[in-house]
């Protein structure tokens, strides 16, 4: 496959803050394309940075076969932006939005396919105000989809979405990649990640570290189990460490405990006789495959949204 952007080198520092720090990175035509990280990693940078909304220090950027220092107007030109937040005028409707946002292109793709692709022929002559969160964000994705885009920057789409909203944009995206168009994608959620994405970069520090397929990253985890557990609140610091002697993979992210195990036979009795001794309830006690969330937590400590 082509690639569609290839980064190499890419700096953008605020002072002493070093929040893009010499990352390369590569985006294949046609593919979902996912960026993973905490909050102040550098990913919301770097993004911008490929959206032509900021200006990088220094590095190289391929866009579709046209090498640049920054993004130019022509690459922008070939490129659709969905926001994690949009801002729409309210008290217009639907079909007036996109004869609006039409109007901004030289050339732009009949806004009635656009309306059709986006499902939301029955509220064309709607006015916005009155769209749910999930038929607003279809609208958002239909405006960046006007001028025929072969690039397409998904930032959260799904935040705040009900379950059938967010499966609905789910299937616009799939639907998308069988059209070949590029999607570069930013979520908090990892099931979302995990269905979606072709290939994933995992950003912390201003820095890559990792990035493959969403089965590789797993696979590299070396772990064949989890077993979740929601915290006693008895448990003491003390307990804590005890439990991690036990069983040194494991790491605590809000109220739940996760434990990375080979022989789940011999750990689930280790943890029963930890847990007796200790008189500590095992609730929404689980056992599960590793997942994305794991991967991203053992590599960064963290969880998405801290």
């Amino acid at each position: 496959m082509e690639k569609a952007i290839v980064v190499t080198d890419l700096y953008k520092h605020y002072g002493a803050v070093k929040a893009v720090d010499g990352i390369s990175l590569e985006i294949l035509q046609g593919e979902v394309f996912t960026l993973l990280g905490p909050n102040g990693a550098g990913k919301t940078t770097t993004v911008e940075i490929l959206e032509g909304l900021k200006e990088p220090d220094s590095g190289e950027l391929v866009v579709l076969g046209q090498k640049s220092k920054k993004i130019s107007r022509a690459m922008k030109d070939r490129m659709g932006v969905v926001l994690q937040q949009n801002t729409f005028m309210e008290r217009i409707t639907v079909k007036e939005t996109f004869n609006l946002f039409a109007s901004f292109f030289s050339q732009s793709l009949p806004v009635k396919d656009i309306i059709a692709k986006v499902a939301l022929e029955e509220k064309t002559t709607a006015l916005v105000e009155t769209l749910s969160g999930g038929q607003k964000q279809r609208l958002a994705i239909g405006l960046a989809l006007l001028n025929n885009p072969s690039i397409i920057f998904l930032d959260e789409p799904t935040t705040g979405l009900d379950p059938q909203a967010r499966r609905n944009i789910w299937e616009l995206i799939e639907e998308l990649k069988e059209e070949q168009k590029t999607i570069i994608l930013t979520t908090h959620y990892m099931e979302e990640a995990e269905k979606l994405s072709d290939y994933i970069y995992i950003m912390d520090h201003g820095q890559i570290i990792a990035r493959g397929t969403p089965e590789e990253l797993v696979a590299g985890l070396d772990q064949d189990n989890v077993i979740e557990f929601t915290l006693d609140p008895a448990m003491g610091v003390k307990d804590l460490d005890e439990l991690g002697q036990i069983f040194p993979e494991y790491n605590l992210q809000d109220n739940q405990v996760n434990i990375y195990v080979r022989d789940m036979t011999d750990a689930f009795s280790r943890l029963l006789t930890w847990s007796r001794e200790k008189d500590f309830s095992l609730e929404n006690l689980m056992f599960r495959r590793p997942n994305l969330e794991d991967v991203f937590l053992d590599l960064t400590g963290k969880g998405l949204r801290d």
